[in-house]
């Protein structure tokens, strides 16, 4: 008898996959346990076994689409076997949604983040109803437990588009249709609870096609992944949902250095390797605690506040792009605790080898970019935290004390980018100089 192969749920808040690589064609042999495929769930790859022996009958998702935890993606049984009746030959679609509401309607903006109405919106749904101003209400979810997923989404605009206007019914107006320029318009353009005052019509534009190679030359294509596509939705979604400021300030890292030079060699007698990463995270994290507000999320209701400190550690991956592990309830870990789970979950990023479980449920991030020798920078908030610090390259400079003495010191910019419906410059700048003072009096 055929067996089924179902998308697998790889953590608690894991509800899709996508596939990334069948690594069998259909009609090849497979045993048990062997790898069949290989997916992806929020940039973290992993590998399926096959849950049977025998031939791969049906591939019902295509490398490259996202379904819902429990989908049956394929079927495997005997060579010469035919598919269960009644089986399907290919992953149902979302069913096509209710009818749109009138176009005097202005639907209301969805958060990202779960909604006690609508559940679980992530940020490529949000993005698509901001864009093309869908009431999320009326959109019937098909993933797990009613989710809207990304597919429901589009399934809903195919819907309305292909609807014909009734006869002599008036085209909506232009500030009722968003178009191209919207995604970096203002808010209260993108939902407007009134129509502007009337423009001159203008002749419309035709965009430009960028399907030839520039004039400077010849050159190559080279096709976006998986990850960097939602590395690039992920970070649009974040600049045009908070709006985003950056304060800078410095800190003189002598007691830190000194401490980390005499602890070197008793951490690695544990085993552990002692970086500068693990101070910056202790440091954020008693200050996270201090000034608990930083440590939230902005909800149309109200702003929630995070019980758990969890800090996720920006992590380079080269060229394919970053991840984001995160380390959970990080204030309530020793320096020795913070830089060997710091060691472990950046190994692992690097090696393809975390869980989707791994990069979930961060409160509040940091991104080290003086690594590359950066000195400060204006990083881009990872939604739907509040707020992320940038770490700068260490250098020795000159500075001038409190006494007027002039000396070298081990200086570093931290830069923090917070979402200003959140925090107010005193606000954050109180956090980011707590950070600093941590630092500087470190014993």
């Amino acid at each position: 008898m055929a067996t089924k192969v179902i998308m697998p749920q790889l953590g608690e808040s894991v509800v899709e996959g996508t596939v990334m690589q069948w690594l069998k064609h259909e009609g090849d042999q497979i045993a048990e346990f062997e790898s069949l495929l290989e997916i992806n769930t929020d940039k973290v790859n992993s590998e399926i076994p096959s849950p049977a022996s025998g031939v791969l009958l049906k591939i019902l998702v295509p490398e490259g689409e996202t379904v819902s935890a429990g989908s049956t993606i394929a079927w495997i049984g005997q060579p010469g076997e035919s598919l269960p009746e009644g089986a399907p030959d290919q992953t149902p679609r979302a069913e096509p949604a209710r009818a749109a509401p009138s176009a005097t309607s202005v639907p209301t903006p969805v958060a990202v983040g779960r909604d006690r109405e609508l559940g679980f919106i992530s940020p490529v749904v949000a993005r698509l109803a901001r864009d093309h101003n869908v009431d999320l209400h009326a959109v019937k979810g098909s993933g797990e437990g009613g989710r809207i997923t990304k597919k429901d989404v589009l399934a809903y605009l195919g819907s309305t588009s292909s609807s014909t206007q009734p006869s002599g019914q008036a085209e909506p107006a232009a500030w009722e249709t968003p178009g191209e320029g919207d995604l970096f318009r203002p808010t209260e353009m993108m939902f407007p609870t009134q129509p502007p005052a009337p423009v001159p019509q203008t002749p419309p534009v035709p965009p430009a096609v960028a399907s030839q190679p520039p004039a400077a030359g010849n050159g190559r294509l080279v096709p976006h992944s998986q990850m960097r596509k939602r590395i690039a939705e992920h970070m649009l979604f974040s600049k045009n949902t908070a709006p985003h400021v950056t304060t800078v300030m410095e800190a003189n890292l002598q007691q830190v250095v000194a401490h980390r030079e005499a602890n070197k060699p008793l951490f690695a007698r544990d085993g552990v390797k002692l970086t500068y990463t693990a101070y910056f995270m202790a440091a954020a994290a008693a200050a996270l605690r201090a000034n608990p507000l930083v440590n939230s999320s902005w909800r149309e209701d109200g702003v929630w506040i995070h019980d758990a400190v969890n800090i996720g550690m920006a992590t380079s991956l080269g060229e394919e792009g970053l991840i984001v592990p995160v380390i959970q309830q990080a204030d309530g870990l020793s320096l020795l605790g913070l830089a060997r789970i710091i060691e472990d979950l950046a190994g692992r990023a690097r090696g393809h080898r975390l869980q989707p479980d791994e990069v979930q449920g961060g409160t509040f991030t940091i991104t080290n970019h003086g690594t590359a020798g950066s000195l400060f920078a204006t990083p881009i908030i990872n939604q739907p935290q509040c707020a992320i610090l940038g770490v700068g390259a260490i250098q020795k400079r000159v500075v001038v004390l409190e006494n007027d003495a002039i000396a070298v010191r081990p200086m570093v910019y931290l830069s923090l980018t917070f979402d200003h419906r959140i925090l107010d410059g005193d606000s954050a700048d109180r956090f980011l100089s707590k950070i600093v003072s941590i630092l500087e009096k470190w014993s």
